[in-house]
Parts: structure tokens; sequence; C-alpha cells
């Protein structure tokens, strides 16, 4: 464990109040050393799509081993009395963290997350936990729609300038995850070896003028060509499309990269440019299109001739869906269940894991939920695989859990495995259903 003063970070203060709260009362009546499970689920999927995308784990692990807290920010927690600012001046989280692999699918009561430790050293990850896997879910779950919509043809993440900064990055590592091929942030690209995608904005052309203020879009194509080579994309519809398609040959030749076009009906306006740059003898030219896509807008222009698609504020905000609604419940205590029985907001009490039941060819059947230490049940001639696997043991992040590549792979496999009717963009009923198995009533 890396000590508090050699770490670059604490992630000890994104969380709300009333967890510290609930650890000074448990170590004033004893509830604090009570050994608890809680877990990471959704009782839905957020705007009735057919399966959701896991995304955030590794996130949630390195946040889980940054919690711990300064100094200097126990200094300011006069909310507490002295006993819990010692016990988070000396905590580390020690227990154990199970659940779905990053990149794995998961359904309504999916045990997404399972974390298990005394209650004082659970309850007090809420909030980071379900910040991370709560965004990073939604997003990957909606570009993973995106991917799908696209059809094999290649798809940037380009949403920086539509939300948080940070957040922006964190977007880009789960539109990577969910099968995006590049992102236009270099943070990203940095961070995670995310290939980086990206040439000129509108800026670029506009600020090239003839000495009497009038447009010179040639003047604009030919520097960009010079620093970047024939092979870039020319933004053509600042001015007039055609003219600016025109144009691009002229400067770059038949050997031009491509074009992008932001702007109008892009069916319209893909087929024309494709017959006008074939005219012209570039028909290797690809067409780049952007302007406020979205899975249903991508899946409209399937038909006409788009080679890649660029995506921004609908991939960030999680197109409509900015959550994956995941809560994070006690299910057990000292080996007994505990559920919620709330109207609305029931629960199954118990430690639990998840398994996917295939058929010989590899179509999902159902997810099957049994008891933590329970046996797989008997699935007769269907195929089983396990879905909770070790992610910490003892506080510490275990050892050969999949990279974001890996995770990447591993996703676009588990999207093959749904019924067909699964990837449908349509709102529906969750492509697999849920069995619990060895619970009582």
């Amino acid at each position: 464990m890396v000590p508090v003063n050699e770490r670059h970070r604490s992630t000890a203060l994104l969380t709300d109040k009333y967890e510290l709260t609930m650890l000074m009362a448990s170590l004033a009546d004893g509830t604090a050393d009570r050994e608890c499970t809680f877990e990471v689920f959704t009782r839905r999927l957020a705007g009735e799509r057919r399966y959701g995308v896991v995304a955030g784990t590794a996130r949630v692990l390195r946040a889980i081993e940054d919690f711990v807290f300064t100094d200097e920010q126990l200094a300011g927690m006069d909310f507490l009395d002295d006993r819990t600012r010692e016990f988070l001046r000396n905590y580390r989280f020690r227990g154990q963290v199970d659940g779905y692999a990053e990149g794995e699918l998961y359904f309504p009561y999916s045990p997404v997350l399972t974390v298990r430790g005394t209650f004082a050293e659970c309850v007090i990850l809420e909030t980071v936990i379900l910040s991370i896997m709560n965004a990073d879910s939604a997003i990957a779950s909606a570009a993973a729609r995106m991917v799908t919509a696209a059809d094999g043809r290649q798809i940037i993440e380009m949403g920086s300038r539509r939300t948080h900064e940070y957040a922006a990055v964190t977007a880009s590592r789960a539109a990577y995850l969910a099968g995006f091929d590049a992102t236009s942030n270099l943070e990203a690209a940095h961070r995670y070896g995310i290939p980086a995608s990206g040439t000129a904005a509108h800026a670029w052309t506009l600020a090239h003028v003839n000495p009497d203020g009038s447009p010179n879009e040639e003047a604009a194509f030919r520097s960009q060509v010079e620093a970047l080579g024939k092979d870039t994309i020319l933004l053509v519809d600042t001015y007039d499309i055609t003219k600016g398609v025109e144009t691009a040959v002229k400067v770059a030749g038949t050997e031009l990269g491509g074009v992008r076009i932001d702007s109008g009906d892009l069916g319209v306006l893909t087929r024309q440019v494709r017959k006008q740059l074939d005219s012209l003898g570039a028909t290797n030219a690809k067409i780049v299109v952007s302007s406020d896509l979205d899975e249903f807008t991508i899946a409209g222009l399937r038909g006409d001739p788009v080679d890649v698609f660029g995506v921004g504020t609908s991939l960030v905000t999680g197109s409509g869906v900015p959550t994956a609604g995941m809560v994070y419940k006690l299910v057990e205590v000292d080996g007994n269940p505990v559920a919620k029985r709330s109207r609305n907001k029931k629960s199954i009490g118990g430690a639990k894991r998840g398994m996917r039941v295939h058929r010989a060819t590899g179509t999902a059947v159902e997810e099957v939920v049994r008891p933590f230490n329970a046996p797989a049940p008997d699935t007769g001639s269907l195929e089983q695989r396990e879905l909770s696997v070790p992610l910490m043991r003892d506080g510490r992040t275990v050892d050969g859990l999949p990279d974001i590549h890996q995770s990447r792979m591993h996703l676009a496999k588990q999207l093959v495995s749904l019924p067909w009717e699964g990837l449908a963009l349509s709102r529906d009923e969750p492509a697999l259903s849920t069995r619990f198995v060895g619970f009582s009533d």
C-alpha cells in the first residue's frame, strides 16, 4: 500500500457528507465492525434500452485504492468527533470486491459489483463508486448502440467541448471501450492509449481571406495539405459544399484523403458528394459526417455513402440517458440477508453472483443470479459462463485484470452473443431476463 504522503491524489472527498455521519454513528454504537456486503445493481435499464454495458471498473478500483484522507482534509471536518477523524486518518479499504468485468453486459438486478468488508470501510465508498460507474456505464451503453448503428464503419468520439473538461476524458475512454475507433481528446489519448484523430475546424477556413476580405477557401485547403499531407480530411461545408469539394480535389488531387460535412441534410449531401468525388477521380476519398449525430441518425445514414461518423454531444451525454441508474445497497449483515422493501424499490437480500447461460451456438439465453457462495445451478445442455470475478483482495487490485483494449474486444464478443432483437434501438424489454435461484421469498 502506498503511503498517503507519497500519493499524487486522494479520492476521499468525492463523497457525500452523510456517509461520514453514518460512519461516526456506527463507531459509537458498534455497527462499524459488522461484516457487511454492499452491492451495485440497477432495478431497470435506463431509457428502456435492451442491455447495459459495464464501464468504469478499472477507474473504480483505482479510486478505492486512492480513498485515503490527508491531514488537510480532516482538519476541515469539524462536524466529526475525534474518534471518527482518527479512524479516517488511518483508513484503508481492506475488504474484497468482486463483480462483472469491464466490457461485460448487464441487465436489471445483475450484481455488477459486490463489496465485502466491515460496515465502516464499505459504507463510505458509495458515492465514489456510483459516480464513476453510473457515468461511464451510461456513456458506454449509448456508445455501443452507436457502434451497432454504424454497422462496421469507423466512428470517432469528438464531444470534449460539450461536457466538463475531465468528464470528456472519461467519456472518451468509455466510448473506446464500446467500440469507437478514435477520440479527438488528447488527454484521453495520452492517458488511455486511445488513437487520436482531428484535422481542422471551420475557424481554419474562415481565417483565410483575401486582402479585400473575401473568403479564400483554396488557401486554407492548400496550407492544410502542405502541413498534413494529401491524405488529410478537408472540411468542405464552410461555404458552398459543391465548390468546396471541387477546391479540395483541385488542391490535393485524386489522392485526397477525404472530406468532412458538418451541416445540412447529410443523406442527400453525402450522395451528391460521393458522386462528385468519383467524377473528379477521387474515388478513394472518404466522406466523414458530424453534426449532432446519435444512434438513430447514424442508423438512418446506414444506406448512404458515409465512411466515418463523428459523434459529440450525444455521446458525452449518454444520448439522452446520462446515468445508468445504478444503486449501492447493503444486502447482507453478519451473514444475514437484508433488503429494502419500499414500493417500486424492492431488492433481494444476500450477497450474489451472476452467470450467463448460452446455447451451443453462443447465443445468450438468460442471466442467472444465485447466492454468492452457492454452487452453479444445473442448466441442462445449456452452457454456463461465470460473470462475477475477483477484482480486489484485501484491499488490493488483483493481478491480471484486462486492460481497456482487452475489455473492448470482450464487449464486441458479448454484443454478438445477444439475440438479434437485443441490438434493436427501439425501447423495449431487456434482451435477457434475470432469474434468481436459491433465494427464499
